[in-house]
């Protein structure tokens, strides 16, 4: 199976190279899996579907959860042509990360 194009926006490609390189290479790791089929999972697929969170509307959005290092990364799916946009990568405090997934995918 083909993976999907894995892109990173600008914001996703700072808050990776951030990380420390062994937590980089988990959160490599884990987007790579995912890659081979970040669908929803009612398809067959990794994704993880976020809907709404605390009120806020993530619809359209996934999460790859990595518990170890207490690190989500959130992606939305171009269908068309395959790509595997990744919003952001940030440390699961209090939700956080999913108001900065609110904030950049408003910017797309």
């Amino acid at each position: 199976m083909n993976s999907w194009r894995v892109e990173y926006t600008e914001e996703a490609a700072r808050d990776r190279d951030a990380l420390d390189i062994s937590a980089r290479r988990q959160v490599y790791k884990a987007i790579y899996k995912v890659s081979k089929n970040p669908r929803p999972k009612s398809e067959g697929g990794y994704g993880i579907p976020l809907g709404n969170k605390n009120g806020k509307n993530l619809t359209g959005l996934y999460k790859i959860k990595l518990l170890k290092l207490g690190i989500r990364v959130v992606y939305k799916l171009i269908r068309d042509g395959e790509i595997m946009k990744i919003i952001v990568i940030a440390a699961r405090a209090d939700d956080k990360v999913y108001e900065i997934a609110v904030a950049r995918n408003k910017n797309r």
